[in-house]
């Protein structure tokens, strides 16, 4: 007859550790403050509310067309956009970040 074969988890002892000092109750930790934002520039202001007028549907779409073109276009059927927005794009009428709106990288 051949020797009965047990388990490795038999040859070992088992040994629990000692707590020390008992159960505790751990208090959580206060939450870490939130950075404060940095304040935003005027350029960042002024693309965030371009962002905005190009998320606004009541204007109509703005795909295919320049945001000042789409300003007119709503103006022009009497969908009252924010003057803002027109002064804005005339304040920086080169740079394509203020006069193409968010889907101009995308193809029709």
């Amino acid at each position: 007859m051949t020797p009965k074969r047990g388990l490795i988890t038999d040859t070992y002892t088992i040994v629990k550790k000692a707590r020390r000092g008992g159960k505790r109750d751990k208090t959580p930790s206060p939450p870490k403050p939130e950075p404060e934002p940095l304040p935003l520039g005027e350029r960042e202001k002024d693309l965030q509310e371009l962002k905005k007028f190009d998320l606004d549907w009541t204007f109509g779409p703005c795909t295919g067309i320049s945001r000042l073109q789409r300003w007119e276009r709503a103006a022009l059927h009497g969908l009252n956009p924010p003057q803002e927005i027109k002064e804005i794009l005339l304040k920086e009428n080169t740079d394509p970040e203020y006069t193409q709106s968010l889907w101009s990288d995308y193809p029709l």
